[in-house]
């Protein structure tokens, strides 16, 4: 059992660095695709896996099926409109920022369930959270060595990405009965769908002379940071559950910040820390606030 245990936390903390990982690489996959490819790539890429997985295990993908709307919409929402404004965004911002800015997932999401959901109220240790947590992303958004009147916008469309996700996330309850297996394949099916002719009229990228570099991370992006993390995630909610998978929150933007210094130069100023430490003390305050029931 404790050798079981220890081989969870292995696949946890590597589902958290593939995760980060995915940071920088969409940082140099830009210096050569622009942000419509690179969603693209990643959704393409990434269905593969899962929908081998789902033949594998003979679970029926219902893409088409009576509820493609709902597969469709959540595929907008939750892949291609996020996937879109982080590429985006990471143009021109440090890598490092992108991870810390899209730590604020839980945050959004426990401020976005309180309206939207009937069991995930806010209490007073949730709120306390939320305010620790975003006032780290103000207080990382007045670091004028990083973020200036240039790139602030992007700083913006990566923060609303993040919201992108949350509202996907909420969609998905609409279809909770179906296995995370078809759901996840069939989003991505849609999302291939949607962006496969825009990135292909807007972009043409056949027409580009693309860097290695920038190749490599883009396949890495789509085959390991979408496809692979999916997997990993499936076997962590198999045998350890969501409340054990959540803990990636923590890992995620520490990794996003060490891997974009180590891998790119980027700068870790101060404020950066501060605003980090911010984000995974509000994480943290957020989840046990979420352990009290309300009423």
């Amino acid at each position: 059992m404790r050798e079981a245990k220890a081989f969870d936390y292995f696949i946890l903390t590597l589902l958290a660095f593939i995760w980060a990982s995915a940071f920088f690489n969409i940082k140099i996959a830009t210096y050569s695709y622009g942000p419509l490819t690179i969603a693209f790539l990643r959704i393409f890429l990434g269905a593969i896996p899962v929908i081998i997985l789902c033949y594998v295990k003979k679970i029926k993908i219902e893409a088409f099926s009576k509820d493609w709307y709902w597969f469709a919409s959540i595929g907008i929402v939750n892949l291609v409109i996020p996937f879109f404004l982080i590429a985006y965004g990471v143009k021109n911002v440090q890598s490092n920022l992108a991870a810390i800015l899209m730590a604020t997932t839980p945050l959004s999401a426990t401020l976005l369930a309180h309206f939207f959901t009937k069991n995930e109220k806010i209490n007073l240790i949730k709120s306390i959270g939320i305010l620790i947590g975003f006032s780290g992303i103000i207080f990382l958004f007045s670091d004028n060595i990083l973020i200036s009147k240039n790139n602030f916008t992007s700083a913006l469309l990566i923060l609303c990405g993040s919201t992108f996700y949350v509202i996907g996330g909420l969609l998905t309850l609409k279809i909770s009965s179906k296995k995370n297996e078809n759901v996840t394949a069939s989003i991505l099916i849609w999302g291939t769908l949607v962006l496969a002719p825009i990135s292909l009229l807007i972009e043409q990228p056949w027409s580009l002379s693309p860097r290695i570099d920038s190749t490599i991370s883009l396949l890495y992006l789509g085959i390991f940071a979408t496809g692979i993390a999916w997997l990993l995630r499936f076997y962590i909610l198999k045998h350890n559950g969501l409340v054990f998978q959540s803990q990636v929150a923590y890992l995620i933007p520490i990794f996003g910040v060490i891997l974009g210094f180590l891998i790119l130069g980027e700068l870790i100023t101060p404020k950066v820390i501060i605003s980090l430490l911010a984000v995974i003390i509000g994480i943290y305050i957020v989840k046990k606030g979420s352990k009290i029931k309300i009423g």
